[in-house]
């Protein structure tokens, strides 16, 4: 199931936030803490999180401890369902 979640998020970071269609983002890699993604991206990803998987991301939990890798997002996707 995370592979289902990870794989559709990692493309929308490569393609529309990174704007680098072949970056491979693995799903440990942080996202935040290493700069990758920066605050008004988050917000995007926040929002395509919610349409795709149709879940609730509360504004608190816009930060390194929920959303720095994609392992984390599927966690928080996964918790929700």
């Amino acid at each position: 199931m995370t592979r289902e979640i990870t794989t559709p998020i990692a493309k929308f970071i490569a393609e529309k936030i990174l704007k680098q269609p072949n970056k491979e983002i693995k799903s440990d890699e942080a996202l935040i803490s290493s700069g990758l993604i920066d605050s008004f991206s988050l917000m995007d990803l926040a929002l395509f999180v919610e349409d795709t998987f149709g879940v609730k991301i509360e504004d608190t939990e816009l930060n390194a401890d929920t959303f720095d890798s994609l392992n984390q997002l599927a966690g928080l996707i996964e918790s929700r369902k």
